[in-house]
This record gives structure tokens, C-alpha cells and sequence, in this order.
């Protein structure tokens, strides 16, 4: 298999891989897909904006038997709008297909269903009612967020839960328009907020905020807070200091970096005493007796 472009090898672990996925929104997607296996909900699994493949390759993991996972991203194709081509152009320059593949199979034997394009191909390529988990992380244009979310709430079945990203960044407030708007107007019910993600439902949330804030009182690593806004329950939650991310098994390539470490340090010594008996061979040829003791003694203690 080949390196991913540009580094000097491949993922060993999954925090290797480039990409924005906070250590709560790792423990939350657990903690909601558990669930979902728990309470023998099924369905495909659906992510919309890939980057370097950090969250698919955890969500990768939770497929099961007969389920379908399919990914959409617009890589390096060219977007159907000067706006979003000019987003990707800034943003995403260095994402193409091939990255994502590789970073992939580093950790899984085989790819999932990988669709190339903006997210407006995916109604057309995913069956309504066949998805349990959509993740949305895509553009960050209003019209291209109001859309996808309207994809996701056809892509949904019950029990479905949907993942919107950037929800409130600073330099989003097109997500941010389109995911209230959908709140306040399209039936989407808030389930918990992250700092980064609405997880949210268009059933009731009742069932699985309740089981979400009594998992939530049970850690000592998590900020908690409950407000009510618009005649929703708003569980807002924040990750505190030495929070870590949920358990994932290395990638392929782990023990093969590992085994290499040795002889980059065992290289690196040979030079780093040439480079001190030069510095005692110059101290001694062009300075004063009592500053070439003091340089030897230096070297010798480093």
C-alpha cells in the first residue's frame, strides 16, 4: 500500500490522521451507535464530508451485517457553484480521494462505499428510510446545509440519528442559519450540543437525552448544563481537561513504525558525535586554554 502524499508514513494510530473530530464528539458517536446496537436498532451508516477520514474511520467500525456505510465527499472534483469551489479551493486544497482511501485502510480491510461529488448526489444514490446514523460535515453555505439536512431527514429511519458539524463556529453562520431554521421550523429536535456538533433526531428526544444525561452525571470529565429554549430541552455538554477519547485499536502500519524507530536514533547518534569531537578539535585549535576546558566540559556532560 502506498504512504499518503506528503508525510513520511502512514497513520499508526487514529489520532494520526489530520482532521477537527474533539475527543467528546469521538465519545458521543460511541456512545450513540452503542446504543443503537444495544437496542437492536439497525440501518446503513451515512457520512457527508470526509476530509482526511478521521470520524469515518471510528463510525467504519460500528457497521454491522448486512449494513451499508457510504461516504460522500466532493474531494478533488470540482463543485457545481463558484462559492463552494472557492470553500473547497481555500480549505480543503490538499484532500483528494486517494488520502482518504489510504488513511481508510490503514485501519479497515475494506473501504466503504466512497461517492464522489457535491452532497447533492446523495438522495439520489442513498434509499430513504435506510440510514440509523448521518453524519454532515460538508459545505458551509446555507443552501448546501438546508439541503443536506433535508437529505439526512430522508435518509433516516427511526431510531435515526443525525450529526450536524460547525453548527455555531464563528466562520460557519450558514450552518449555523440552516440548523436552527431546521429546529425552529422543519421538526428537528435537538438531542445534546457539543462545542462543535447538534446531535439531534425529528422523533423525541425524551428517551435518549435521558439516558444520555444519566451516562453524563456518571463522568467526572464532562461540563453539563440544561437550558430551555423555544420548547426545547437544549443539553449542552463540554469536555473538561484530561478528557480522553474512547479506546481504538492501532492501524496496520503501527508495529512497522515502531520497529523502525530504533535505527532513526541509532542513526541519529554517529552524528551527533562527530559533531561534538569536531566542536572539541576547533575549541582547542582557535581559543584560550581556560574557554577550551570550559567547551569540553560542556560536551561532555551533554
Amino acid at each position: 500500500m502506498a504512504l499518503v502524499p506528503g508525510t513520511i508514513r502512514p497513520p499508526r494510530r487514529l489520532d494520526d490522521v489530520p482532521g477537527w473530530f474533539p475527543v467528546l464528539d469521538q465519545l458521543l458517536f460511541e456512545w450513540f451507535l452503542d446504543r443503537q446496537k444495544a437496542t437492536g436498532t439497525r440501518g446503513d451508516l451515512l457520512e457527508v464530508g470526509v476530509y482526511m477520514g478521521k470520524s469515518a474511520i471510528r463510525l467504519g467500525r460500528h457497521g454491522r451485517d448486512g449494513e451499508n456505510f457510504t461516504v460522500c465527499d466532493l474531494f478533488e472534483g470540482d463543485a457545481l457553484d463558484d462559492a463552494n469551489q472557492a470553500e473547497s479551493t481555500k480549505s480543503y486544497s490538499a484532500l483528494t480521494q486517494q488520502v482518504f482511501e489510504e488513511n481508510y485502510l490503514a485501519f479497515h480491510d475494506t473501504l466503504p462505499r466512497v461517492l464522489k461529488g457535491p452532497s447533492s448526489i446523495v438522495p439520489g444514490e442513498v434509499a430513504p428510510a435506510s440510514c440509523r446514523f448521518v453524519h454532515i460535515d460538508a459545505s458551509h453555505l446555507y443552501e448546501h446545509v438546508r439541503d443536506d439536512i433535508g437529505a439526512a431527514r430522508e435518509a433516516l429511519r427511526p431510531g435515526g440519528i443525525v450529526v450536524l458539524d460547525d453548527f455555531r463556529s464563528e466562520h460557519t453562520p450558514g450552518v449555523s442559519v440552516a440548523v436552527w431554521e431546521a429546529v425552529l421550523t422543519r421538526g428537528l429536535r435537538p438531542i445534546c450540543l457539543s462545542t462543535q456538533k447538534l446531535y439531534g433526531t425529528w422523533e423525541d428526544p425524551g428517551p435518549v437525552q435521558d439516558e444520555l444525561l444519566a451516562m453524563v452525571r456518571g463522568r467526572e470529565d464532562c461540563h453539563l448544563s440544561i437550558q430551555q429554549a423555544a420548547g426545547h430541552r437544549i443539553v449542552r455538554l463540554k469536555s473538561k481537561k484530561g478528557m480522553q477519547a474512547p479506546p481504538f485499536p492501532p492501524s496496520r502500519f503501527a508495529h512497522r513504525a515502531e520497529k523502525a524507530a530504533p535505527g532513526q536514533s541509532t542513526a541519529a547518534a554517529p552524528l551527533r558525535r562527530r559533531g561534538t569531537v569536531r566542536a572539541r578539535r576547533l575549541a582547542a585549535d582557535v581559543l584560550p586554554p581556560i574557554l577550551t576546558r570550559a567547551i569540553r566540559n560542556g560536551l561532555s556532560r551533554s
